[in-house]
């Protein structure tokens, strides 16, 4: 996660929570340049990160 800006909050982040975000980040980064390899279209890809994002965000407001 070299290249994201550090989330500032009130509370420290365990060594825990930070390692399962950069692993998250690994893992996302990962699968995006996989389906670029094989040839999804940016906007596709967009699309479904967009959805993710939405579908997360109805889940925490319900």
């Amino acid at each position: 996660m070299s290249n994201v800006t550090p989330i500032r909050q009130p509370m420290p982040v365990s060594s825990e929570v930070s390692k399962a975000l950069e692993a998250f980040d690994r893992a996302v980064m990962k699968a995006i340049a996989d389906a670029q390899d094989a040839g999804l279209p940016q906007g596709f890809v967009v699309a479904i990160l967009h959805a993710q994002a939405m579908r997360q965000t109805q889940r925490m407001i319900d």
